[in-house]
């Protein structure tokens, strides 16, 4: 059993409920890497870095490694980078450096702990030294309740450069998590706690369970005296020389089959014979060069009923040759307009007159989606994703409608094909494949012709519930890696901190909603949001 299926399995055994709580720290521990990185870079790219402050940043670094500071002195020149910005300004920010670089920087592994507490009924609680604008996005993807983190003082709406309260490193994050569970009745003595840093060990000490996860050096020397169990999870750094020969022979394996099946058509005068050899073959390599192998359930429903529309959940870049192997024949799909200029698919998508939609203008996508129905009649497949692009993290979009009426006008069957981790392979933002094993199952097809127009939203809906419940209980009875929590997600609640020789657990909590940007609101609309220090 690995360290990882220990830690699931113990939470299993262990007991369940709200009074648990499952402390996470952020940067180390669920991402490989550092927002405070991340966010700094943007800023440098920018050219809104001063010498000064970067001066100021690289002594207080020094002062931290050589001399073992804690971090307060380079969240002061943090706080003081964003007066004069609006708190809406910085949650923009916070959530687009999320979907550009922070979700690809999670730990699949991390998911799949955070998980296994949700299905035990636990308290989950990110207790970070970062503001929330870089760890809230995070935390309210993964559905977290309550987000402990460093505040920065805000006045009418605009940051005054200025910290508010202390910084949660040390001692003060373990202050924070005993004042939080004083406050929410939580058993300190049954809850697990997860960090990475020497400094989390006051953090680790506060619960029951103290369980480091890819400790620092003095971390892991004080785990071992005291008997705590450690996991280490595997790299997501730089790619190594394998990845990048792997998915440079994926892609000219794809490339040169596409074109093998090109000849063969035009030889034997068959458009359809290049798109399966194509299809088939193509797949077939890229995957075996990519070390990329598919775990497959429900491989039955794939050819009972054909043609159908092949409707699949998208995260990666591989989803195409996972579909296109699945499936193998008789099969075209629809895209982005922005694919047909794709170099890896391309040649492909020609060769299998893939229809490309421009999602900004709905008239041109409605008259590209009606030669799919044509292809249907002529015994032709459709692949499509209904999400209508790549999701940045394993949480399942919403469907659109195209798909299902696309169907219901040539009368065919819908096959769903739940994908459940393609992203650990191959991220969203990512050029490059890691090898691994992805997941799929393949549900029973959908008749579709009775449906009528007016109950199409009905449909949809039940569609995209079945495939959040087999996200959630996976087939094969193997716990997920991915997939969504049964209790609808909720904007973590941000808990002011009391400073040190406050009144703690007697004062009143204040909240404040954390305002999620326009492109989250779908996910967020309706839900408890607040802050928690």
């Amino acid at each position: 059993m690995s360290g990882l299926q220990a830690r699931i399995a113990e939470v299993e055994r262990g007991p369940a409920g709200p009074a648990v709580g499952a402390f996470f720290d952020f940067d180390g521990t669920l991402i490989a890497g550092y927002s405070a990185t991340v966010f700094y870079l943007d800023r440098l790219l920018k050219r809104q870095v001063s010498p000064r402050e970067l001066a100021s940043t690289l002594i207080a670094g020094a002062d931290m490694s050589l001399r073992g500071a804690d971090i307060t002195g380079l969240m002061r020149i943090a706080a003081q980078a964003m007066a004069g910005h609006s708190e809406d300004e910085l949650t923009e920010l916070g959530q687009r450096l999320f979907l550009q670089r922070i979700a690809g920087m999670v730990y699949p592994e991390a998911r799949a702990l955070v998980r296994a507490h949700q299905r035990a009924g636990h308290t989950l609680v990110l207790a970070s030294s970062a503001t929330r604008y870089q760890a809230g996005p995070l935390a309210g993807d993964l559905g977290f309740e309550h987000l402990l983190c460093s505040q920065v003082e805000v006045e009418r709406g605009i940051i005054t450069g200025n910290l508010l309260g202390p910084v949660l490193w040390g001692e003060g994050k373990a202050r924070a998590v005993r004042d939080l569970a004083a406050r929410c009745g939580l058993d300190l003595g049954a809850s697990y706690g997860y960090a990475n840093g020497d400094e989390d060990v006051p953090f680790l000490e506060t619960v029951g369970r103290p369980r480091p996860l890819n400790p620092q050096d003095g971390l892991r020397r004080t785990a071992m005296l005291r008997g705590w169990p450690v996991v280490r999870f595997a790299g997501r750094g730089r790619p190594g020389a394998e990845q990048l020969l792997r998915t440079g022979a994926a892609l000219t394996g794809l490339g040169a089959a596409a074109a093998v099946g090109i000849g063969i058509g035009l030889l034997n005068g068959s458009r359809r014979q290049a798109a399966n050899l194509a299809t088939s073959v193509g797949s077939d390599i890229a995957l075996a060069l990519a070390g990329v192998q598919l775990q497959v359930s429900g491989e039955e429903h794939l050819w009972t009923q054909r043609p159908a529309v092949f409707v699949f959940n998208h995260q990666s870049s591989m989803d195409v040759p996972i579909v296109a192997n699945l499936v193998r024949r008789d099969l075209t799909a629809v895209a982005k307009k922005e694919a047909s200029r794709d170099p890896r698919f391309a040649i492909l998508g020609h060769v299998a007159r893939v229809a490309y939609v421009d999602r900004g203008n709905s008239q041109q996508a409605r008259a590209a989606l009606a030669p799919a129905v044509d292809r249907l009649r002529e015994g032709i497949s459709l692949a499509i994703a209904p999400e209508g692009t790549r999701s940045v993290t394993p949480r399942l979009g919403r469907f659109r409608k195209g798909a299902f009426h696309v169907a219901m006008q040539a009368g065919v069957p819908i096959v769903p094909i739940v994908i459940r981790n393609a992203g650990d392979v191959m991220w969203r933002g990512s050029l490059l494949v890691r090898p691994g094993t992805v997941d799929v199952t393949v549900l029973p097809p959908i008749p579709t012709r009775d449906w009528r127009v007016e109950d199409l939203p009905g449909h949809v809906a039940d569609l995209e519930r079945r495939y959040r419940e087999t996200l959630d209980d996976w087939p094969d009875g193997r716990r997920e890696l991915s997939g969504r929590a049964r209790r609808p997600p909720q904007a973590p609640v941000v808990v002011e901190v009391e400073p040190p020789g406050g009144n703690g657990a007697a004062a009143p909590v204040r909240r404040r909603a954390i305002r999620s940007p326009r492109r989250a609101s779908s996910r967020s609309a309706g839900a408890r949001a607040s802050s928690s220090d």
